[in-house]
């Protein structure tokens, strides 16, 4: 059977469901540094093996005060395994890189907001949308349900909210919509620090808006040349004696 998402938007069902499972965890103590690799499920699936909040908190008990450098590639999963790890990580000692590597979409979304530095590789992308759920029972179960919805997307709203920079119901409405962030889309509006061909330009970007400043101010310069009078009228001696 063909693996479908909850998603609206199903134009990368096969792609989603084509991620293999991968959680390795490699600790470097020379240089202080420990590299998580999160490709999958977050949290219980049904469809494999998956990355739960456990795993996440047994890997960064033995990354001790190191610093973190998270592979991020997934379709999402548990709203609440992903905030778990986002609050597991986010109160690392250590400063946490992660980098998006190909999908860090619904519940992925939200560990990626625990990055210190959230790099999107090139090509990525990022989704954020409504929580959901299986409900069977009668309307006050349901109406019950909605209710706990509601309240757990308000707290992830809160989390992206630590990042976004652009006001908090235009979140809600993005939540709402099911959007998807590429990485430059991912980096205008907060979420991401850097794209891969951001880190790797710096240099570049730095001579260039050097240039741009510089021929700001010499146009800035060519239009006070402009402006003065090429005869300035003489200016009158002051005449006048102060007596002490």
């Amino acid at each position: 059977m063909k693996r479908k998402f909850g998603f609206k938007n199903q134009k990368y069902n096969e792609q989603l469901a084509s991620i293999p499972h991968n959680f390795a965890v490699v600790h470097d103590e020379e240089k202080g540094v420990s590299e998580l690799t999160i490709y999958g499920d977050i949290g219980e699936s049904w469809w494999g093996d998956f990355t739960s909040a456990k795993d996440v908190d047994n890997a960064l008990k033995e990354a001790g005060s190191n610093d973190l450098v998270i592979n991020l590639n997934s379709p999402g999963g548990s709203a609440f395994d992903g905030i778990a790890i986002y609050n597991r990580v986010k109160s690392h000692k250590g400063k946490v890189t992660i980098h998006v590597d190909g999908w860090a979409c619904s519940a992925a979304s939200i560990i990626a907001m625990a990055a210190d530095e959230l790099i999107m590789g090139a090509g990525s992308m990022l989704m954020i949308h409504e929580a959901s759920t299986i409900v069977w029972g009668s309307k006050t179960l349901m109406r019950k349900e909605a209710d706990m919805l509601e309240k757990l997307e308000d707290g992830i709203i809160d989390i992206y909210m630590t990042r976004a920079n652009v006001e908090r119901e235009e979140i809600r409405n993005m939540v709402n919509e099911e959007t998807w962030f590429s990485a430059n889309e991912a980096l205008e509006i907060g979420f991401a620090t850097a794209t891969t061909s951001t880190v790797e330009g710096e240099p570049d970007e730095e001579l260039a808006q050097m240039k741009v400043q510089m021929q700001t101010l010499q146009n800035e310069l060519d239009k006070l040349k402009n402006t003065k009078p090429k005869n300035p009228a003489p200016v009158k001696q002051n005449r006048a004696v102060r007596i002490l």
